[in-house]
C-alpha cells in the first residue's frame, strides 16, 4: 500500500477555514468576536470560490483525466471540497442561528425576523423602506430576452409575483404566464446599513431588523399590480480566476481593466441563498447553470458580515476582546528621524504589538528630508487614504527621484492599484508597473541620502504589505538597517526590477524567482549533512502556507535524517506529518487568533552557528517560482534574539495551537492539568506592554497656584 506524500491544496485550505470557524464555536470568547469569526468564514468562501473552485471548474473542463500530486482526480477534489464546505458552512450556520443570534438577545439585541414584526415594527419599517430604500431599488424582471445580470457576490432579493385579479394596464387584464413563473430580482444596496433599530416598548432589549429582510418584507410596493407569492435571498460568486494576457502587445492598464470587466460577468461557481422558495432556486440554478453541489442554504441570514454594525452599539465594549494598544518601539525616537538611530544598530518592527507608525514616519521623513536624493520602494496592497502615498507624492513634487513599483495584479486590489499608480504620476513619480509574467510580491523601500561627503542607504524590508490598516491586525515583522551589504543587494534588486540590469551576485538577499529557492533547499540540505545523531539538525519556520512539491521532499528527506522540523502553518499545508520512516521527526502547528498571521520566519541551528531568516514569500509554488519575492537575514544579535523570541513563542502556545495529524484532521493542543496555558498573541501583547511601561517617561512640570 503506497502512502499520501501530499495532501490536497483545496482541502487543506478547507481545514484552515474549519480552524477560523473552531474560533467562532468557543463559548469562552467574547460574543461579538465569535460572530467576526463566523463573519470570516463566509468571507474566505466567497474568495475560495471565485478563485480555486472556478479554476479546479476550468481544469475539468479542460482537461478531465487530471490527477493531482496528492492523488485526486479533479472531479474527485470537487465532490470533496463540496461535501467538507457544506458541512463547515452548516456548522456555521447553526452556530450563529442557535447559538450567537439567542446569545445576542440574552445581552439585549434581538434579531426580528419578518414573520415577527409587530404592527408598530411593521408601520416604521414600511416608512423606512419608502424614504430611504426604496428609491435606490431597481426590480429586473426575467422574462426578458436577455435573463438579467446577477452581480458578483451582491446579496439580491428574488420575488415570486402573480397578477392581482381585475388588475389592467391599458385596456388589457394582466395575465400570468402557465408555463413559467413571473420572477423578478432586486439588489439589496450595498451603500446602506445593514441594521435597523425598531421601536419597542421593552427598555431593557434592543430590537434590530436587517436590510434584506426589510426588501423582501416590503417587495410588495416595487410590483403595484401583482402579488408576491414567494421570495428567496440569494448571493452568486463568480469565477475571478482571471489573468491579464502579457503578451497581447496593448497597454497594460487597458488589460487590467479589461480583467476586471470580465470578472463581473464570468460565469457563476456558487450560490449561497435561504430555503424559502423552492421555485425560484430551481428556476436560479436552471439559469446559472449550477448543480445542488454549488447550492449553500442558509437559515435566514445570507451574510453574517450583515451583523457586524452591532460593533457600534454602545456596551460592544464587554462583547469584544480586551482592547490591545499598538506601542510605539521603545528604542526609536518619536520626534527626531531614525538616521542617527539605525547607524548605530538595526530595529526590528513587530506589528500590530507595535504601531505601524514608524514606517509611515521613516517615509514621511525621507519625504521632508533635504538631504534625502531618492525613494524606492515596491507597493503590493496599500489601502485607501494612505499616508504613505500622501509622503510619496510630497517627496516628488519637492524635487526627490521617487520611483514606486506598484503590482497592478494583485488579485482584488487591482482597480485601486491603478487609481494609486495614475495619481503617483500625476505627482510627478515615476511609477513601475511591475514585470512582465511575474508578480512582484517583495516588500522592500530604500531611502538615499546625502550625508556630509558620502552617501548612505537605509532600507526597510518586511513580511507585510505597505498598508497601515491591515497593519493593525496583521501579525508581521519588518527590519530597519543601514547595514552597507544589504543596502547594496537592495540597489541591485531595484536596477533589476526597474531596467535591463542583469542578476548580479545578492550575497545577503535571497530573490525569488532565482536564488530564493536554491538557497532554501541548500539550507536545509546542509541541515541534512550537519546533523548527527548527538546533535541533530533543527528547521522551525512559520509562514501562510506550505505547497511546493521540491520544499516538502527535501523536508521528508531531512526528517529521515534526524533533523527536528517544527512548523507553524497558518493555512495550506500539503506536507503530511509524523508518518513513520518519512516525516516522523516533522510537527506541524497552526494558529488562528485575534491577529491574523502573516508574517514569515525561517531559522537553521546550522550546527551551533544559526542563521534567522524572514520573507515576504511563503513556501508556495507561486511564490518561489513565479512571483518576485525577497528573503532577508537576521544579522545584529539583538534583532537576531527577538525574532527568535517571537519564533518559539508560537511553539509554546498551548491555548490556540491546533496539531495536523498525519490523516489531515487537526487536533487542539492541549497542556497539563499543572502546566501554565500558554496563548501566543497574549504573550507578546504582554511582553511589548512591559517594554512600553518600562520606557522612561519624560518629567512633567507641576505648576503650583498662589492663592491668599
Amino acid at each position: 500500500m503506497s502512502e499520501v506524500r501530499f495532501f490536497n491544496r483545496e482541502l487543506s485550505w478547507l481545514e484552515f477555514n474549519a480552524r477560523v470557524l473552531h474560533q467562532g464555536l468557543r463559548k469562552e470568547l467574547p460574543l461579538l468576536e465569535r460572530l467576526q469569526f463566523l463573519s470570516i468564514v463566509t468571507s474566505n468562501f466567497d474568495e475560495f470560490f471565485q478563485v480555486r473552485v472556478a479554476s479546479l471548474k476550468r481544469l475539468l473542463n479542460d482537461n478531465p483525466s487530471f490527477v493531482d500530486v496528492s492523488g485526486l482526480s479533479t472531479q474527485m477534489v470537487l465532490t470533496s471540497l463540496s461535501v467538507r464546505a457544506h458541512q463547515i458552512m452548516r456548522t456555521q450556520q447553526e452556530c450563529l442561528m442557535s447559538d450567537v443570534i439567542p446569545a445576542l438577545a440574552a445581552e439585549g439585541f434581538v434579531y426580528v425576523n419578518p414573520m415577527q414584526y409587530t404592527q408598530e415594527q411593521t408601520d416604521f419599517l414600511q416608512g423606512v423602506f419608502k424614504s430611504e430604500i426604496y428609491p435606490l431599488l431597481t426590480p429586473l424582471r426575467t422574462d426578458m430576452e436577455a435573463f438579467p445580470h446577477i452581480k458578483n457576490l451582491s446579496t439580491y432579493g428574488a420575488f415570486m409575483l402573480n397578477p392581482i385579479a381585475g388588475i389592467k394596464v391599458g385596456s388589457e387584464e394582466l395575465k400570468g404566464s402557465d408555463d413559467l413563473p413571473r420572477i423578478a430580482f432586486v439588489e439589496i444596496p450595498g451603500g446602506l446599513q445593514n441594521v435597523y433599530w425598531l421601536p419597542t416598548s421593552n427598555n431593557k432589549t434592543k430590537q434590530f431588523a436587517l436590510l434584506q429582510d426589510i426588501v423582501t418584507a416590503f417587495g410588495t410596493l416595487l410590483f403595484p399590480g401583482f402579488a408576491v407569492e414567494e421570495t428567496l435571498l440569494f448571493k452568486v460568486a463568480r469565477d475571478a480566476d482571471f489573468a491579464v494576457d502579457e503578451d497581447s502587445g496593448s497597454n497594460f492598464i487597458h488589460a487590467m481593466e479589461d480583467v476586471l470587466i470580465q470578472r463581473k460577468s464570468s460565469f457563476p461557481v456558487q450560490m449561497t441563498c435561504n430555503e424559502t422558495s423552492a421555485t425560484i432556486l430551481k428556476y436560479l440554478m436552471e439559469k446559472l447553470e449550477l448543480g445542488e453541489q454549488d447550492i449553500y442554504k442558509v437559515n435566514q441570514i445570507i451574510d453574517p458580515n450583515d451583523l457586524m454594525d452591532l460593533r457600534d452599539v454602545d456596551n460592544a465594549g464587554k462583547m469584544s476582546f480586551e482592547r490591545w494598544e499598538h506601542f510605539y518601539p521603545a528604542d526609536l525616537p518619536e520626534e527626531e528621524p531614525y538616521w542617527d538611530t539605525l547607524k548605530l544598530h538595526d530595529k526590528i518592527l513587530h506589528v500590530p504589538y507595535e504601531s505601524y507608525d514608524p514606517v509611515v514616519k521613516f517615509i514621511s521623513d525621507a519625504a521632508d528630508d533635504e538631504n534625502v536624493l531618492a525613494i524606492k520602494m515596491t507597493l503590493y496592497r496599500t489601502g485607501r487614504d494612505s499616508p504613505i502615498i500622501a509622503a510619496l507624492e510630497r517627496a516628488a513634487q519637492a524635487g526627490k527621484q521617487v520611483i514606486v513599483l506598484v503590482e497592478l495584479k494583485a488579485r482584488f486590489d487591482e482597480e485601486r492599484n491603478i487609481a494609486w499608480a495614475n495619481e503617483l504620476e500625476q505627482a510627478g513619480v515615476t511609477v513601475i508597473y511591475g514585470l512582465k509574467n511575474l508578480k512582484v510580491h517583495a516588500k522592500i523601500l530604500m531611502v538615499v541620502r546625502r550625508e556630509n561627503d558620502t552617501i548612505r542607504r537605509y532600507v526597510h524590508l518586511a513580511t507585510g504589505n505597505y498598508n497601515p490598516k491591515t497593519a493593525k491586525l496583521y501579525s508581521d515583522i519588518s527590519l530597519f538597517t543601514a547595514n552597507p551589504q544589504i543596502a547594496n543587494d537592495a540597489t541591485q534588486f531595484f536596477n533589476l526590477v526597474t531596467g535591463y540590469s542583469t542578476l548580479q551576485n545578492m550575497p545577503t538577499l535571497g530573490m525569488a524567482p532565482v536564488t530564493l529557492k536554491s538557497r532554501l533547499l541548500s539550507m536545509i540540505n546542509r541541515e541534512i549533512e550537519r546533523s548527527t545523531p548527538e546533535n541533530p539538525g533543527l528547521i522551525i519556520a512559520k509562514m501562510n502556507s506550505l505547497t511546493h512539491e521540491a520544499v516538502i521532499a527535501a523536508l521528508y528527506k531531512a526528517s529521515q535524517a534526524g533533523v527536528k522540523v517544527l512548523l507553524n502553518i497558518r493555512g495550506i499545508c500539503m506536507l503530511v506529518p509524523g508518518v513513520p520512516g518519512l516525516s516522523e521527526n516533522i510537527r506541524v502547528i497552526s494558529i488562528v487568533d485575534r491577529y491574523l498571521e502573516h508574517a514569515r520566519i525561517f531559522y537553521f541551528q546550522n550546527a551551533g552557528t544559526p542563521e534567522l531568516y524572514c520573507a515576504s514569500a511563503d513556501w508556495m509554488s507561486r511564490n518561489l517560482d513565479r512571483r518576485i519575492e525577497l528573503m532577508f537575514p537576521i544579522l545584529e544579535k539583538a534583532a537576531f534574539d527577538d525574532v527568535k523570541s517571537i519564533l518559539d513563542t508560537y511553539f509554546a502556545d498551548n491555548s490556540n495551537a491546533m496539531e495536523l495529524q498525519s490523516n489531515g484532521s487537526w487536533e487542539s493542543v492541549t497542556c497539563d492539568d499543572n502546566a501554565e496555558i500558554l496563548q501566543a498573541q497574549s504573550v507578546l501583547y504582554k511582553k511589548y506592554k512591559a517594554l512600553n511601561d518600562s520606557r522612561p517617561k519624560s518629567e512633567q512640570v507641576q505648576f503650583e497656584v498662589r492663592r491668599k
